[in-house]
């Protein structure tokens, strides 16, 4: 809100909204649109961590959690920059482009052996040592996609993140089609959402298994609407505080979020299985 405390998701967030108003009102605000993103790419520039990540209020040296480099908001820092890269003055885009493969550097650096990434603000409180890896990884897998398709971003590193990211969520997957906050914990309606979303970003990835993961998410995701289970919330934050809440809109503006990136994705004519076509994994 205004007058609050500068916060590198919220700035990343309300950068990728402006990125859907370029042509609001015929264009005619376009330059006050330009100016806004621009400022809040140049913050997130300055505040980028020596070791590549990005903190969520200032920089520093990664003793506090306010100071520390997290995965999943350097992500978003990530499609926040490229969806304004064409629009950047050279120079500027010069530095975003520098930021940003060090934000990739980063994510290289803190995935963990077995693909996932730890996220900073988001837990689960059933699972090892409560750390909701399913979120953590779903948010780094939703930004590599934009960083393979352009010339200046794309890297061996990050191609190898992806792959490894989409693997490790296909492994997380419970046999009821949805996802907890690490593997073998009870599915969740955000936990699901955010796996669902990151695997339809993921789309252009050739493994079946990815594909038959989503499509299963997918309906996982369609029952609890249809049976008002997608409005019912579930704890998963503060995970270094400890400190368990609940945000009811959570579960909502995941799901919608999920489903119209699926429905994006796929508006190419392929058909979703319903829940009574899709094949039986029991």
């Amino acid at each position: 809100m205004a007058g609050g405390v500068p916060d590198a998701d919220d700035t990343a967030g309300a950068v990728l909204a402006l990125s859907r108003f370029r042509s609001a009102d015929g264009g005619r605000r376009n330059g006050e649109i330009l100016a806004a993103a621009r400022a809040g790419i140049k913050w997130l520039r300055e505040v980028q961590n020596r070791d590549g990540g990005i903190p969520t209020f200032c920089r520093g040296w990664g003793a506090l959690p306010f100071d520390r480099s997290s995965a999943d908001i350097t992500a978003h820092a990530i499609r926040c920059w490229l969806a304004w890269l064409d629009d950047l003055p050279q120079d500027e885009r010069r530095r975003t482009v520098k930021a940003l493969r060090r934000a990739v550097g980063f994510l290289g650096h803190t995935q963990r052996p077995d693909g996932a990434w730890t996220p900073l603000w988001f837990g689960n409180q059933f699972a090892p040592n409560e750390e909701n890896l399913t979120y953590g990884t779903a948010e780094v897998l939703c930004a590599l996609p934009t960083v393979l398709v352009r010339k200046e971003t794309k890297t061996p590193l990050a191609a190898l993140l992806y792959n490894t990211a989409v693997a490790w969520l296909v492994r997380a997957q419970n046999a009821d089609g949805g996802w907890g906050g690490s593997p073998g914990i009870v599915s969740s309606v955000e936990e699901t959402a955010v796996a669902v979303e990151a695997l339809a970003s993921a789309q252009r990835s050739n493994a079946p298994e990815a594909t038959e993961a989503l499509k299963r998410g997918v309906n996982w995701l369609i029952e609890r609407v249809e049976n008002g289970g997608w409005t019912q919330p579930t704890p998963i934050g503060f995970y270094f505080a400890r400190l368990w809440y609940y945000e009811k809109l959570y579960p909502q503006i995941f799901t919608v979020g999920a489903l119209g990136r699926v429905a994006r994705e796929w508006e190419n004519g392929e058909e979703l299985k319903t829940k009574d076509q899709a094949p039986d994994h029991d």
